[in-house]
């Protein structure tokens, strides 16, 4: 039982009466005698007239709103990477505006330090050779890139977008655990945690004078868009891709800051510039956002392993045609034991102290050091020199002195002795904590602090608030998200009314609206097969319907109609002996993941009905039964389907996207209506096939109104075929794929695309046929000349 650390002149506070602080270690929330601190007073008190009923239903009501959202992160174990929920903690941290100066003051300090060392460790090397930097450390860093020593970055200037990782230590004041210079995240997660706080606590929020977070965004979008310079350079995001553990941030942040997510493979470098690959042909790119490892961006120069990046990518930087945020290389400054000499450093380059001294570390190469490292042992944590974890994030090489036995001891003594340069001793962290709500009560958790700036041409800015971990136990390591830890907003309190900030722009500010032409390739690839996919599930359910409907009337899945609807559906996978077949199933994840690969482009009320149309096929999956049963559940599914495709069609702007969806959507239906055509119009056709092909067709009340005789070949074909107010039929299909592939991009420089001939020449083929001349081999000939425009199209966009 943990003692209370209550002193008789605490007050009363109902909330509080269970909360117990960790011995001897701060409190955000309370301080040494158990009384809420200034800047928590009027939180502590409205979560007490709240109440844990109410409480409960507000953090259910921010939990949902991450689910819509479709907020995650993914999980990285021994066996596979998985998609988690956003872990949410759903009480805030709170720092008051005076102390967060504090804060920011020295953080900027810090960010002006790492520009000059960086600039010196790629430029002159003064550091080593003035004896402030072991060369060997440089040396031995994976993140020294030898190619870019001696570029100097376009615009001057090596970081743009860093994050710092704070805690506050026992003396009450925040140390910086660790530095954050590579590709920082949780910028976009802490945008989302403050929405989903806000949903939670808005009332709170709009009077406690929490500074806002859009500002901080809009100034650095602005800074991006300025570095760009040329009116026909773009700014893009690099992102390793969807399997990436941070990729929804990625997306997120370029959705809200309205700029091209890219990959490494929409990228090319040609005469020393950077392009990326769009549907009007290759496009210059003059400011990359990286958001992935510096090593793995040039398999040409760097990593020759990597499959991720852009061969010849270092070129166009050293050619200064293309600014990288942040500079290729800068990851160095995370390396662990560069701490060991920042406060040396600092005083040599800055002339003054660190205004936020680092964790104490003690570089192991170093004879005095090493010695001080094994003589303490016991309050040391030691761990590879060269790692870029923070201190108290298990990385399974570092060991806590604390920890081991006496042979262990010995045993790791014997290592610094033989090698110590490899090593690093840090001062084994005690980190601060502050209150989560569990169960009714609050308890507390350790947490650390990630701040982010930005560069600006006014200089350095940094976010106010936004973003810390908290731990799930009271275990310092457990507040990493990989082992359990939750996420928190921070709110930066002002004593004062603050300004509301939004990313639209000012009164008076000019604009220039952005022609539609720059999708890249792969996203117009993926917008087409999403189109494809969904379009397919559509088909399949609609014949599975039908299908399951006689099956239920019959009982006998034997009858011509269905064995044949078998044997016409198992060719493209599906079986139809099973209620919800895995080819469905395979469908629907095919179009999830084809919308994974462009979340930038995607609402999320997008994403919300498609992910919510595969949770509900899986849930079918293995509880539905053939018949009756199966009948419902395709109802349902159709009836989210349509809602899918309701949202996208009613919703999404008519630009070059949304083209490549509407062709591929086109170009399936086609096909599909074109195959089962020519099956149900044999003349070996089993009976109830004409009716079963109107039904899947959605056009059994439109035939009954346009003929006066029962369906016949004729007229299903002529319905089916050749009617152009039929939305389901194939001239239709050809009729919209005519006019959005005559409005892609490029489609008039030099006359009609290759895509442009083939789809006039089917159109007119097709238009000027009659219903008796659509034999089931000429009908088939145009599902399989459909398929060929798809492949037209591709070389002429995708290649």
């Amino acid at each position: 039982m943990r003692a209370s650390t209550a002193s008789p002149d605490r007050k009363p506070h109902p909330l509080l009466d269970g909360y117990r602080p960790l011995p001897g270690i701060p409190d955000e929330m309370v301080d040494a005698a158990g009384n809420p601190r200034p800047v928590w007073k009027n939180f502590i008190a409205v979560l007490e007239n709240l109440g844990p009923d109410e409480l409960t239903k507000r953090f259910a009501r921010a939990d949902q709103y991450l689910r819509d959202a479709g907020v995650y992160y993914r999980v990285y174990d021994r066996v596979d990477a998985n998609e988690r929920e956003w872990p949410l903690s759903h009480l805030p941290l709170l720092i008051g505006e005076e102390e967060w100066a504090a804060i920011s003051a020295g953080l900027i300090q810090r960010a002006e330090l790492f520009e000059a060392i960086l600039s010196d460790i790629f430029g002159d090397n003064r550091l080593v050779a003035d004896g402030l930097l072991p060369p060997g450390l440089i040396a031995a860093s994976p993140e020294y890139l030898r190619p870019l020593a001696g570029v100097r970055p376009a615009g001057g200037h090596f970081l743009h977008f860093c994050a710092f990782e704070l805690g506050r230590g026992p003396d009450g004041g925040w140390w910086v655990l660790g530095d954050r210079t590579q590709a920082p995240s949780g910028a976009g997660f802490a945008l989302e945690n403050r929405v989903a706080t806000t949903r939670a606590l808005a009332d709170l929020y709009a009077e406690m004078h929490v500074e806002r977070l859009a500002g901080f965004f809009r100034r650095f979008r602005d800074a991006l868009v300025e570095a760009a310079g040329d009116p026909e350079g773009r700014v893009a995001i690099l992102t390793p891709g969807p399997l990436n553990e941070t990729y929804y941030e990625h997306a997120y942040i370029a959705r809200y800051l309205g700029i091209m997510l890219l990959e490494g493979e929409d990228l090319t470098v040609s005469e020393g510039r950077l392009m990326v690959r769009t549907v009007s042909g290759p496009k210059p790119v003059s400011v990359l956002w990286r958001r992935l490892d510096a090593a793995f961006a040039d398999p040409l120069e760097l990593n020759a392993a990597s499959r991720i990046g852009t061969p010849g990518l270092v070129q166009a930087v050293r050619q200064g045609s293309v600014a990288v945020v942040n500079a290729l290389g800068s990851g160095i400054l995370e390396t662990r034991a560069l701490l060991a000499f920042l406060p040396r450093i600092c005083r040599k380059l800055r002339g003054e102290e660190l205004a936020l001294p680092s964790i104490a570390t003690w570089w192991c190469g170093q004879p005095a050091e090493r010695d001080h490292v094994v003589a303490n042992l016991d309050r040391m944590m030691v761990g590879p020199a060269l790692s870029t974890r923070l201190a108290f994030e298990d990385d399974g090489a570092t060991r806590l002195g604390a920890s081991l036995d006496a042979a262990g001891r010995e045993a790791l003594t014997r290592q610094l002795q033989a090698d110590g340069q490899s090593f690093v001793g840090q001062e084994a962290v005690t980190l601060s904590t502050t209150p989560v709500y569990r169960d009714g009560a609050l308890e507390p958790r350790p947490a650390a602090l990630r701040v982010h700036l930005a560069r600006t041409p006014q200089g350095w800015i940094v976010m106010p608030g936004g973003f810390a971990r908290v731990g799930e136990t009271e275990d310092t390591a457990a507040i990493a998200m990989q082992r359990g830890g939750h996420a928190a907003d921070v709110w930066v309190v002002s004593g004062r009314a603050v300004e509301r900030e939004t990313l639209l722009p000012e009164a008076g500010d000019g604009f220039a609206r952005r022609t539609p032409g720059s999708l890249p390739s792969r996203a117009a690839e993926n917008l087409t097969w999403l189109g494809r996919y969904v379009e397919r599930a559509e088909d399949t359910v609609r014949v599975l319907r039908a299908y399951h409907v006689r099956l239920a009337e019959t009982g006998d899945p034997e009858m011509p109609l269905l064995a044949d609807m078998r044997a016409h559906m198992e060719p493209i996978g599906i079986d139809m002996a099973a209620a919800v077949p895995l080819g469905l199933l395979s469908n629907i994840d095919s179009a999830v993941s084809s919308a994974g690969q462009i979340r930038d482009r995607f609402s999320p009320d997008g994403w919300l009905a498609l992910r919510d149309l595969s949770a509900t096929l899986h849930r079918f999956a293995g509880t539905v039964e053939p018949g009756d049963d199966a009948t419902r559940a395709m109802t349902v599914l159709l009836r989210k389907i349509a809602g899918f495709s309701g949202l996208l069609n009613e919703n999404m702007y008519r630009f070059t996207g949304w083209r490549f969806l509407e062709i591929g959507r086109r170009l399936e239906r086609a096909i599909q209506i074109s195959r089962m055509l020519g099956r149900v119009t044999r003349d070996d056709a089993p009976d109830g096939a004409l009716d079963m092909m109107l039904e899947v067709g959605d056009s059994v009340m439109t035939h009954r109104r346009q003929y006066t005789v029962r369906a016949g070949c004729g007229t299903v074909v002529d319905l089916l075929a050749l009617d152009p107010l039929n939305p389901r039929s194939v001239l239709f299909q050809l009729e919209r794929l005519k006019y959005e592939i005559d409005h892609l991009p490029d489609a008039d420089r030099h006359g009609l695309s290759a895509p442009a001939k083939e789809v006039w020449r089917l159109h007119t083929g097709l238009a000027t046929h009659e219903p008796a001349e659509l034999d089931p081999d000429a009908l088939d000939q145009i599902a399989w000349d459909v398929g060929g425009l798809y492949e037209t199209l591709a070389k002429a966009y995708f290649g």
